[in-house]
């Protein structure tokens, strides 16, 4: 009895782990709510797009221009992604991890 109840204590740990890793932050466009991934992140900042960060937890971040050259530099296929808006933020993709 007491080993099932440690099994199962340690399988509810071992998925709370794996799922705070399952959901990264999202790069989403806020000057055209209605963007469906029809052009690049990069096409809609030649634009003077403006882009927010939205966590999984549903926080937000409005990018300026410094942090938005900062995060090329660090992870330039953040930006070759497709852009989407507001409207569709559940539909974009998840910003890529950086290689190590």
């Amino acid at each position: 009895m007491r080993g099932s109840v440690r099994v199962l204590i340690l399988l509810f740990l071992a998925s709370l782990w794996l799922a705070s890793g399952v959901s990264a932050a999202k790069l989403i466009c806020i000057s055209k709510e209605s963007l469906r991934g029809e052009e690049s992140i990069n096409a809609c900042l030649v634009e003077k797009g403006r882009f927010a960060l939205v966590e999984p937890d549903g926080s937000v971040h409005i990018m300026s221009d410094e942090e938005i050259e900062l995060m090329k530099r660090f992870n330039p296929k953040a930006f070759e992604q497709p852009a989407y808006g507001t409207t569709y933020r559940e539909e974009a993709p998840e910003i890529p991890r950086t290689p190590r």
